[in-house]
């Protein structure tokens, strides 16, 4: 074999072993923090029957309270539950994304080995449009008038 193959072979191993051996190094790191069991019922809030095939989305915050690199997805099951074991301790966004229903979004602290987060899905509100007829509401403030003007005071002279 001609030495600049040989070269080129052994950078590519001693590649290959470093990279090895840095995600080794990382994937021990996350072994030894603490994680949480984390489970998730998703219900609908008017009937709070649950909620199946909903997409539970978790991402970490970071201290700044900016979403973090990675992320989980869950799907529901037919009872409305999805479960992860695993979740890093700290500040965990929870995103649940489901057809019919609001998108829902929120952080929590994950704090405790076993966690039951229950989130409760809205239907979507009717948009308001200024085109549609809306019913008078007595709360809402009136606009300034001026003074009705007496008409005898339109007559000419």
């Amino acid at each position: 074999m001609a030495p600049m193959k040989k070269r080129a072979m052994l950078s590519a191993t001693v590649f290959a072993l470093l990279m090895i051996s840095t995600v080794a190094l990382a994937q021990k790191d996350r072994d030894d923090e603490p994680t949480s069991w984390v489970n998730f019922v998703v219900l609908r809030d008017e009937s709070g029957k649950p909620v199946r095939n909903a997409a539970v989305i978790m991402h970490p915050v970071t201290t700044k309270g900016k979403q973090g690199k990675g992320g989980m997805e869950l799907k529901t099951d037919a009872e409305g539950k999805a479960n992860f074991d695993g979740v890093p301790l700290g500040k965990l966004r929870v995103q649940v994304l489901a057809r019919g229903f609001q998108t829902f979004g929120e952080d929590y602290d994950v704090d405790k080995p076993k966690m039951e987060i229950t989130i409760k899905l809205k239907r979507p509100a009717d948009q308001f449009s200024v085109y549609d007829d809306h019913p008078k509401d007595s709360s809402a403030p009136k606009p300034d008038t001026p003074p009705a003007s007496d008409p005898k005071d339109n007559k000419p002279n």
